[in-house]
């Protein structure tokens, strides 16, 4: 019994260990594509005209990642390519204005 919780307890020393080493990794990612972002000047307005009610999961999930969180609200966003795919999922919510 003993052997047991402490093969466990290694196991899940093991576990943490990675966990601590893959959530550095995509750090330096991040904020490579936090400057890349800020050399674009161009701006898109986005703005949700419909309600959330009745539409999928994925398309909820992807108008919360634009930064919408009610009807008639408005952001502005930068204008890039995975930026733009969000929109035209989303368009029939959505209104842009560049």
């Amino acid at each position: 019994m003993a052997e047991k919780k402490m093969a466990e307890k290694k196991i899940v020393g093991k576990k943490t260990a990675d966990k601590a080493t893959a959530r550095k990794a995509p750090a330096a990612e991040v904020t490579a594509g936090k400057t890349e972002a800020a050399k674009s000047d161009k701006k898109v307005r986005v703005t949700l005209v419909r309600g959330l009610i009745g539409t999928r999961e994925s398309h909820r999930a992807t108008v919360r990642g634009l930064g919408l969180r009610r009807i008639n609200h408005t952001v502005e966003l930068e204008d890039t390519p995975s930026v733009r795919g969000m929109i035209n999922k989303v368009n029939y919510l959505v209104k842009c204005e560049a």
